[in-house]
């Protein structure tokens, strides 16, 4: 029972666990300059996860971009896509239980303790990266892209949902740049 409740925390954590962004832009770009966009669907169909996460992160997309003033258009400064990696990490470590160790017993003689063998604990864990690339339009050149690290919820579609709207705020949170010196 202990060891269920400790696998319930650390899986509750590794859920709630934060989201790591980073961002790189173009310096010579005037940012301020973008108010439309469009999807780039070639980039987004190569996304490797399920249609289903796709609509979950163009929606999300779209409300993030819709609060920074962005309006979709079918001529449009940008053009934005996104793409995703998965990253799995195992983490070997060893335990062991008991006590050993020479004894000398009262007749002479050693020998050892009793004890529990070394069992190996494996944990492997995925890490998702959701990359957001804002492209130029007219020169095709990409301007901005911000990554997200941290892992998804394997929950409800609901719970999916809301982890995918916290990925694309949190990476988008970076845009647009602070480019004033």
């Amino acid at each position: 029972m202990k060891r269920f409740i400790l696998f319930s925390t650390v899986l509750l954590l590794t859920s709630c666990a934060s989201i790591r962004v980073s961002s790189d832009y173009d310096t010579g770009v005037n940012f301020n300059s973008y108010t439309t966009y469009a999807f780039f669907k070639p980039g987004i169909d190569k996304a490797e996860i399920s249609d289903l996460d796709k609509r979950r992160v163009l929606r999300a997309l779209e409300s993030t971009l819709a609060t920074k003033g962005f309006t979709a258009s079918e001529t449009p400064d940008v053009l934005v896509s996104f793409h995703t990696k998965a990253e799995k990490n195992v983490r070997v470590s060893e335990s062991y239980l008991g006590w050993g160790g020479p004894f000398y017993g009262p007749y002479g003689g050693w020998g050892w303790g009793w004890g529990f063998n070394r069992p190996y604990n494996v944990n492997t864990t995925t890490t998702g990266l959701l990359y957001i690339d804002i492209i130029d339009a007219a020169s095709k050149k990409l301007v901005w892209q911000g990554k997200g690290t941290g892992s998804l919820s394997k929950g409800s579609p609901q719970e999916r949902e809301e982890r995918i709207l916290s990925f694309v705020t949190e990476i988008l949170g970076a845009y647009p740049p602070n480019t004033s010196k």
